[in-house]
């Protein structure tokens, strides 16, 4: 890829983030980029063209895969805490308002199997984990993939909180609420009577 290229895809990719699929024009693109619109033509046939080529960048996916959680100690509480620890720290929301413009209907046909890596490895991950605690004995029987998708659903819905509403919706510090969740998890919700 040349830098030219480059930057063309890293103005489009950003302009995507922030201002979505269907508001983000090539002339924008070229001008972000600080190129003109007939050598943005030049080098890829349209606007879908160019995300389409940013998807597939690392540096414009969530960059996340199964060996992000490889760090557990085989006892629940931390390894749950790594889990939401590692998940919120890759997804940032820059990712997370990326993923939003890369939903577009125009597009998406396209770019969901990129966005669907970031579950995926998440969910694949914690179920595995899952099992392989089952098979150490430090966990019964269960249905590992509902409590994986339970546990990303709370970890996917406070990051997309935080990053659909900066000014805070929750007054919660991330730790406190990875704590927090991760113990009504493990101990339960305690009942009075």
């Amino acid at each position: 890829m040349d830098e030219t290229s480059q930057k063309i895809i890293d103005a489009a990719m950003a302009l995507l983030r922030d201002k979505g699929y269907v508001a983000t024009t090539t002339k924008d693109i070229a001008k972000c980029a600080g190129v003109n619109e007939c050598t943005l033509f030049r080098k890829f046939k349209g606007k879908k063209e160019i995300i389409l080529h940013g998807v597939q960048q690392e540096k414009w996916r969530g960059n996340m895969s199964p060996r992000l959680f490889a760090r557990v100690k085989w006892e629940l509480r931390s390894d749950l805490e790594m889990f939401m620890t590692e998940y919120m720290a890759h997804i940032t929301p820059d990712f997370v308002r990326l993923s939003i413009g890369l939903r577009a209907p125009q597009i998406y046909a396209e770019t969901a199997p990129f966005i669907m890596k970031v579950p995926e490895a998440f969910l694949s991950a914690l179920t595995a984990y899952f099992k392989e605690m089952e098979q150490r004995g430090k966990l019964p029987p269960l249905d590992y993939e509902c409590l994986a998708m339970s546990i990303f659903s709370c970890t996917f819905g406070f990051t997309f909180l935080c990053a659909s509403f900066p000014e805070g919706i929750a007054n919660i510090d991330k730790q406190d609420f990875i704590r927090q969740t991760v113990t009504a998890w493990v101990e339960g919700i305690p009942q009075i009577g």
